[in-house]
């Protein structure tokens, strides 16, 4: 088990990539704080996590990331109840409306912005003083991992705002890489490619739109939330110890049609 005697933390828990991620990581030992905004959705994954052991493995936090109060919050929690954090996964993001950018709103454009970028900011800056103190404390593996985008490398003509927030943590993890090698901390991200999320799960009904990802997708397929975790899992792994500054693009071949 990879992860014994870990605390590892996750954002957008309640589903999807967030869910298979704190899944993935309390399989290999680690105990996972679930952070979200929807109580339900992270009462959902734990029950999944601890029905499975009979020392419970996961605890849930509600909070929203885009809120600097809320992530105050968290983090005096982490401090109090855990004492250190070792694996952080920055994966709470979504997305508005379509839009090009000479219809889009003010509103739409800062809300993709907060959730999507604001909060990697916020949750990283807290918890990420927490992880260094740790550092100075005890050497062993620590790692972040911020969930980034396919879009984040190629735009989307109707996501302008999304790809531009994606490809800024893609740049802001590296940015924080730097500042956090002295301490021993690597920081990396994962940018999916489709899969099947509650953020595509309207598209994915659309017969002509999974055609297209099919046909436009080296492997021609949908990814699953669990390959994409299996991939943050790694980054977040003492196996992938001299890495950090990168991004791991996992679209299943887009790229290279």
């Amino acid at each position: 088990m990879r992860f014994l005697q870990s605390i590892a933390l996750v954002t957008g828990a309640g589903s999807g990539i967030g869910q298979a991620t704190a899944v993935r990581l309390a399989s290999e030992g680690a105990k996972v704080v679930l952070v979200g905004r929807t109580k339900s959705k992270l009462e959902n994954t734990a029950a999944m996590i601890n029905q499975t052991s009979k020392i419970p493995m996961a605890e849930i936090f509600t909070a929203d990331c885009t809120d600097a109060e809320d992530v105050g919050e968290l983090a005096e929690y982490i401090e109090k109840d855990f004492g250190d954090l070792h694996i952080l996964v920055n994966n709470a993001g979504g997305s508005s409306r379509n839009s090009r950018i000479l219809a889009m709103t003010s509103e739409d454009w800062d809300y993709v912005q907060d959730i999507n970028l604001k909060s990697v900011f916020l949750v990283s800056k807290a918890l990420g003083n927490i992880m260094r103190a740790g550092a100075e404390r005890e050497n062993r593996n620590r790692a972040i991992v911020n969930v980034a985008s396919l879009s984040g490398h190629q735009v989307g003509a109707e996501i302008p705002h999304y790809s531009t927030a994606k490809a800024a943590v893609i740049h802001f993890t590296r940015a924080l890489a730097l500042e956090l090698a002295p301490y021993g901390i690597r920081a990396n991200s994962v940018s999916p490619g489709f899969a099947a999320t509650p953020l595509t799960e309207q598209g994915l009904q659309n017969e002509r739109f999974v055609k297209a990802i099919q046909r436009n997708t080296a492997l021609q397929r949908v990814g699953t939330p669990e390959e994409i975790a299996n991939v943050i899992v790694f980054a977040a792994s003492s196996e992938s110890s001299y890495m950090t500054g990168s991004d791991l693009l996992v679209d299943g071949g887009w790229l290279i049609k």
